[in-house]
């Protein structure tokens, strides 16, 4: 048994977009969207889709922020922040009013009894660990009842230090430097002076980072750090969040799981780190969270991001499910449980567009970015 990777229902999607691109196919789903739900067509199409698929819609956020992310005051990636506080309130209560949110404990009780999931249940997810995760979107979901899990990477909630990818994003867009030299991603040009120039450039040097093995990666980004000057340390915009805070969630009902120990691409890791990061988030979550049924979510979670030997450790550690971050819903199988589909939330996503891809997630569902070379095949 295998599993094909490929977002097939989206085409192939470059792994290099502009923000362009990306703000077009926004706008043509939103405005489908617009037409099918002023025509009452949302309903119609859920009812239809329900009769003919039992499977799993699974949200995936990363920030909730009440701040314009794109201006001059917020110093990292824009692209990390899925909603403001009103446009989560208004998802959730959405959510709560015409789906079946659960957690994956109620999901894994459905796979243990071999019973499908009732039509339109739904999962809330959150990637990483921001600390806005729990200042601003725990409220919301408290207030509405709504349970969600938080996959956090372990490390940086024991050291309170930014993401690596996110400290590079700030590099990027605050460093005096006239040029930028990158031959590893291919990348020799002048800085941009304008905020938008640098963050299109930032977007770039991520894309061509992630094609690089986790050594390479670590080595672009600390360079960069010795050569500006600027050693990774806390900051208030990129801050994770704490263990009394996950335990206090988890108190409220939430569900936290992994997302590796240093936010690492797992299948980019030589073997025994690829382990020890899958096992060492593990024996974290029990320290300070105690023993449950814990899902990981792999980072990045791309068809380059894990790979059957991630789904091996992952296995092998305790965890029950794993999510990646391709685009889409999955049935609940054995064959599904360590690759399940996510549905992602970006800022850009109107409440017509929300509604739809839920709705219809093949239609109105962001597309998985990856090169055109996909269809990497996961054996089971």
């Amino acid at each position: 048994m295998s599993i094909n990777l490929q977002d097939r229902s989206a085409g192939p999607v470059t792994a290099i977009q502009t923000a362009s691109g990306a703000d077009s196919g926004n706008s043509r789903r939103e405005r489908l969207a617009r037409a099918c739900h002023g025509l009452g067509l949302l309903g119609t199409l859920e009812r239809l889709r329900s009769m003919l698929r039992r499977d799993v819609r699974i949200l995936a956020y990363h920030r909730v922020l009440d701040v314009d992310p794109t201006g001059p005051g917020f110093d990292f990636d824009a692209e990390l922040v899925s909603a403001s506080v009103e446009q989560f309130r208004e998802q959730m209560r959405w959510l709560r009013a015409k789906f079946r949110p659960i957690g994956f404990a109620g999901l894994l009780r459905h796979v243990r009894e071999g019973r499908d999931p009732p039509p339109r249940t739904a999962l809330v997810t959150f990637d990483d660990g921001y600390d806005d995760n729990f200042h601003l979107a725990w409220p919301v979901l408290a207030e509405l009842g709504v349970p969600a899990t938080f996959f956090v990477s372990t490390g940086h909630i024991d050291s309170g230090l930014p993401y690596a990818y996110d400290w590079l994003v700030h590099m990027l867009l605050r460093a005096p430097a006239p040029r930028l030299e990158l031959p590893q991603v291919r990348i020799h040009c002048h800085m941009p002076r304008d905020r938008q120039g640098r963050r299109a450039l930032a977007a770039r040097v991520l894309a061509g980072l992630k094609r690089l093995d986790d050594a390479a990666q670590g080595e672009l980004i600390s360079g960069l750090e010795r050569a500006w000057g600027m050693p990774r340390r806390p900051h208030p915009q990129c801050r994770p969040m704490t263990w009394d805070q996950l335990r206090v969630m988890q108190a409220g009902g939430m569900e936290v799981g992994s997302h590796g120990v240093g936010h690492r691409m797992l299948a980019k890791l030589p073997p025994a780190r690829m382990a020890a990061e899958i096992h060492g988030s593990m024996a974290a979550l029990r320290r300070e969270l105690g023993d449950a049924e814990r899902v990981i979510s792999y980072p990045v979670g791309g068809w380059d991001a894990f790979d059957d030997a991630v789904i091996g450790q992952a296995r092998g550690a305790g965890f029950v499910m794993g999510c990646s971050y391709l685009s889409g819903t999955s049935p609940l199988s054995h064959d599904t449980l360590y690759a399940l589909r996510r549905l992602h939330v970006e800022r850009q996503t109107g409440r017509a567009e929300f509604r739809a891809m839920l709705a219809a997630p093949e239609v109105f569902g962001h597309p998985s970015r990856m090169p055109p070379t996909a269809g990497v095949q996961v054996a089971r």
